[in-house]
């Protein structure tokens, strides 16, 4: 709600500016200051609306919103009698005649205390209807509003709506920018569940806002070439006993439930919150891949079962008002039923036909705890603040394989342990030096530690060519991560910068149960510098920089088989090293009367990029192994454009297009002949250079056709782009939708229908290391329908918890 707030403000403050009136501008003499605070919790209010107005009230001369703190200063006001009010959604209307001459040119209004009131502002979305996108000094916030909740049941389901953010609805592999070396954070916080998991379990009605990182501070650490994707959560932080409820059902090929409830009990000292979420459905997928050379075709069918618990419990304590202790913690259960059938037929030799059945039994857990503590000094601002979390993470998968036809091997099971735990203690110190001047220091420990166990009843080739039990192995990989960081910024009138510098000292290590595997250990310095040129509240220019690093995954890494086909497996390389990105950005936004729009310039050096390498296996030559490897330096460049646009007042826009290109390198082997008689002096090594150009598309509209019902529609394109082993097809869809709001606006009721024309699917071409051409499919066309109900009242927020840089973490409320 916060983001919707300072997004109306803004908008309600370059229209006042717009809207001044013809002055002799020798008459603009005047300057006024203050606070605004709650006046119940005594608290800042932050991005309220000030309103300057001539005597008679009849228009208003012009205006600003109040800073993070609740302070204000707007000056340029004319001489002589006029009117000044704070107007503030859920707040009554604070009204003040004052005066201006030349004896009184300045006037501090002190502290002025906003009473709540229960009916709202005129004109205004109380509970945001429709998405909106704000363009900050590091970070692009899309504000979520129901006409972006009701595209689908979850946060993996509406990735795809969001500017420059693409996900993979099969592997759920989610990418920024065309690259998917892009942390995840939720409220600020790494998770140590996988990500496509994670958004899988996310109810979307329980997103705030989701923010784009793409050249994060100092204050953060430095991991993802693209950046950080932080999704804020909503946080219940009313006086008294409040709360929501929220239904979801989908219907493809089969169905899928979600549900979610969020307490809060926020009296006095404490604030109290509990939230429960679940997601329940059945999955399908198929497609098929065609080797053209030797006539064979490949056919996937996959099933999955999901069942996904989240709990969360936690408090804040607020010892006295310069004091606050925060505890939370969250569990999450997740169980998974998938099978599988390929078939993989040979046209010209139907001997070799073969057909893999696939069953996988998986259950993970995961259990996180944080604990907060904040002191606040006596100068506004002024804080240190302590937190530590801790997180476990446990899976154990049970794969079962059958083959029938042409195979070397016989059936078999495959059993993967993998525990992973993450603590994580950071110490931050924010120092307002003055009005203009801000410093930030602080200090992280961040200790990773991962074993995977492995064992299986099957078979392999040894390096003699034997068949022999396949050999267990036991996988740990740690990482040890020490750092600290500075920030300094500054505000002169129209311009802003700020510079920082992080270090870090790292200490990999990687061992097999046989050999170790890789070690590492080194120390850099991260630095970012932000510069912001606001000529005027409708202009605003931002240059920024950042070094960034990419560390290698667990999939990376892991040797352990990740997957497997017939016909190919993956692996991960445990040798594998950071790659080091410079980004180079610049962002332009333009606010008008009935919208704004954002451009914006990226530009990135890459050293040690990791890609995919595709080998023949030396075991079986009819066969692939996928992995990991670190090649030449590179770069990358593209443009983004989004825009807010209110053509009418039952009709809005938010429209989006991004372009992106970048060179990638890699290593495929191939065969020179494809018949079964090949040898291993018939493998061709090729090292592959790929040009890749994409852009997307998007646009949503949404018409309010009464108070209570409001349609939309959705469209988007994807352009077609190349990776080192084929080059995917465009890809598109139209999604339609309604939502209707009732019981005095605490409910809503949405139905949406998406890809209507049934076209969203994967296909591609390749070359690399086959000549082949593949299709794959999921339940893209579905109707979802959803119910969402919110009862308490009260406009009062509880204790901001830590959000680390400009407010990105927040520990209260929400899942997760």
């Amino acid at each position: 709600m916060n983001k919707l707030i300072l997004l109306f403000a803004l908008l309600l403050s370059s229209a006042i500016s717009a809207r001044n009136i013809n002055t002799n501008p020798e008459l603009k003499i005047g300057t006024i200051t203050g606070k605004v605070i709650d006046r119940t919790l005594g608290q800042p209010v932050a991005y309220a609306a000030i309103v300057i107005k001539p005597a008679d009230g009849s228009s208003t001369l012009t205006g600003g919103i109040t800073k993070e703190d609740g302070t204000f200063e707007v000056k340029g006001l004319p001489e002589g009698n006029l009117i000044f009010e704070v107007q503030f959604i859920g707040y009554k209307t604070y009204s003040q005649p004052i005066t201006i001459s030349k004896s009184k040119r300045k006037l501090d209004m002190g502290t002025i205390s906003l009473d709540e009131e229960t009916e709202e502002l005129t004109g205004v979305d109380v509970v945001a209807e429709r998405t909106t996108i704000e363009q900050r000094i590091d970070r692009k916030v899309i504000n979520v509003g129901k006409d972006l909740t009701t595209a689908g049941a979850t946060a993996s389901d509406i990735m795809n709506n969001i500017p420059s953010v693409n996900i993979d609805q099969q592997t759920g592999e989610l990418t920024l920018r065309g690259n998917s070396n892009v942390r995840v954070m939720v409220d600020g916080k790494l998770s140590n569940v996988p990500v496509a998991q994670l958004l899988r379990q996310i109810p979307s009605t329980s997103i705030k806002s989701i923010e784009l990182i793409t050249n994060p501070s100092a204050k953060y650490n430095p991991e993802g070439m693209s950046g950080i994707i932080n999704i804020v959560l909503h946080k219940n932080a009313n006086i008294g006993f409040n709360g929501n409820v929220n239904l979801g059902l989908t219907v493809g090929i089969e169905a899928k439930f979600n549900s979610s409830i969020d307490l809060n009990y926020r009296n006095g000292k404490f604030n109290l919150y509990g939230n429960y979420g679940n997601n329940i459905g059945k999955y399908v997928n198929n497609g098929f891949i065609n080797r053209v050379e030797e006539n064979s075709e490949q056919i996937f069918d996959f099933f999955n079962n999901n069942k996904s618990h989240l709990f969360k419990v936690g408090f804040d304590f607020f010892l006295n008002e310069k004091n606050t202790i925060s505890f939370f913690t969250n569990q999450n259960i997740y169980d998974e039923k998938a099978s599988g059938i390929t078939d993989v037929i040979y046209n010209d030799d139907l001997a070799r036909n073969t057909t893999q059945f696939f069953n996988n039994v998986g259950d993970n857990s995961s259990e996180q705890y944080n604990f907060d503590y904040k002191a606040d000094f006596k100068k506004e601002g002024h804080n240190i603040e302590l937190e530590v979390d801790y997180n476990r993470f446990k899976n154990d998968e049970d794969a079962n394989f059958r083959t029938t036809g042409a195979s070397l091997f016989p059936d078999y099971m495959d059993f993967v342990d993998t525990e992973r735990t993450q603590t994580i203690a950071n110490l931050d110190y924010v120092n307002p030096l003055d009005s203009i001047t801000k410093l930030e220091v602080g200090v992280e420990a961040r200790i990773f530690e991962t074993n995977v166990d492995y064992t299986s009843t099957g078979l392999s080739f040894n390096s003699g060519g034997n068949l022999i039990p396949t050999p267990s192995t036991d996988f740990i990989y740690d990482m040890d991560i020490y750092s600290a960081y500075v920030t300094f910024g500054q505000t002169y009138d129209k311009w802003s910068y700020q510079v920082g510098a992080r270090i870090e000292d790292v200490e990999v290590k990687a061992d097999t149960n046989r050999v170790r595997a890789f070690t590492d250990e080194y120390t850099q310095i991260y630095p970012s510098a932000f510069l912001t040129y606001s000529p005027s509240d409708k202009n605003q220019l931002q240059l920024s920089f950042s070094r960034r690093v990419d560390r290698p995954g667990l999939d990376q890494v892991n040797p352990i088989r990740e997957w497997a086909t017939p016909l190919i497996s993956s692996f991960g390389n445990p040798s594998l090293i950071p790659q080091f990105t410079n980004s180079y950005e610049t962002n332009y936004t333009r606010r008008f009367e009935k919208g704004s729009i954002t451009m914006g310039v990226f530009y990135r050096t890459i050293k040690d990029e990791i890609n995919r390498a595709v080998f023949v296996d030396r075991l079986d030559l009819n066969k692939l192994i996928l992995t990991y490897d670190n090649f030449d330096n590179t770069s990358a460049y593209g443009i983004e454009v989004s825009t807010n646009y209110k053509p009418a007042k039952w009709w809005s826009i938010n429209g989006s297009f991004d372009l992106f290109s970048q060179t990638q390198r890699g290593i495929t082997e191939r065969l020179l002949t494809s018949n079964s008689t090949a040898t291993e002096d018939d493998i061709v090594v090729e090292k592959v250079e790929v040009d890749n150009t994409a852009w997307n598309l998007r646009m949503n509209n949404s018409f309010t056709v009464t108070k209570k019902l409001t349609l939309q529609l959705f469209g988007f394109y994807r352009g077609s782009n190349r990776t080192i082993q084929f080059e995917a097809k465009p890809m598109y869809f139209i999604n339609t939708g309604a939502r209707y709001s009732f019981a005095d606006g605490k409910a809503t009721f949405s139905i949406n229908f998406n890809d209507v024309f049934n076209t969203m699917r994967f296909g591609f071409d390749g070359q690399e290391p086959f000549v082949q051409t593949g299709e794959f499919n999921w339940e893209s066309q579905n109707l979802y329908a959803g119910l969402s109900y919110r009862f308490g009242s009260g406009k009062n927020r509880a204790s901001q918890r830590k959000r680390r840089d400009s407010n990105t973490k927040q520990g209260s409320g929400g899942i997760l």
